[in-house]
């Protein structure tokens, strides 16, 4: 299982804009739709990545408890299906339904929203401010297949939990550690 981590995106990126097609609805979802009145969560994650898998329940628990406190969530995949058919959006369906996910998940086909994010790996979060402007990115916590650390999302919450208490959001991230992103050839 390759260990790639996150590119680390500037802290201050103002979220780069996008429209894709939910591959639940199958409707075409911008990032205005999703927005939070406090902030919002962009997640980039996949269907058959361990280290995904090993978080699914947790960040359907972290999008449950923080949209009711005006965060937008949204995951996206933007793996190429070609050579990884089990990343398609009809099976993206199937993930979500699974997983019970609380928020849309978007195929980027063209694979130009993961390089407009810089995003490296599944999964790999950012939180953006009101404003859109980039307060977090990296590991959603420590725990990784296998190394005996329980998911807790330590790191995401915290930083929503600033959010909420108008503090600033610690600089020190730790990266996201994930699968590689299916680049197309």
């Amino acid at each position: 299982m390759a260990r790639t981590p996150s590119n680390m995106l500037p802290l201050g990126t103002i979220a780069p804009d996008f429209t894709l097609v939910d591959a639940v609805t199958n409707n075409a979802t911008s990032l205005d739709d999703i927005k939070g009145e406090k902030g919002t969560v962009i997640m980039f994650i996949c269907n058959h990545c361990p280290f995904v898998i090993h978080v699914n329940e947790e960040i359907v628990r972290i999008a449950n408890d923080y949209r009711v406190q005006g965060f937008g969530f949204v995951a996206i995949s933007s793996n190429d299906i070609e050579n990884h058919p089990q990343d398609a959006p009809q099976f993206m369906w199937k993930t979500a339904q699974k997983n019970n996910y609380s928020f849309p998940y978007l195929y980027d086909e063209t694979q130009e929203i993961a390089k407009a994010y810089d995003a490296a790996c599944t999964p790999d979060f950012y939180l953006f401010d009101s404003e859109l402007k980039l307060i977090y990115r990296g590991q959603l916590d420590d725990s990784r297949p296998g190394n005996g650390i329980p998911v807790n999302g330590r790191d995401l919450r915290q930083a929503l939990d600033a959010v909420l208490r108008n503090a600033t959001v610690s600089e020190v991230q730790k990266p996201s550690i994930g699968c590689n992103i299916k680049w197309k050839q």
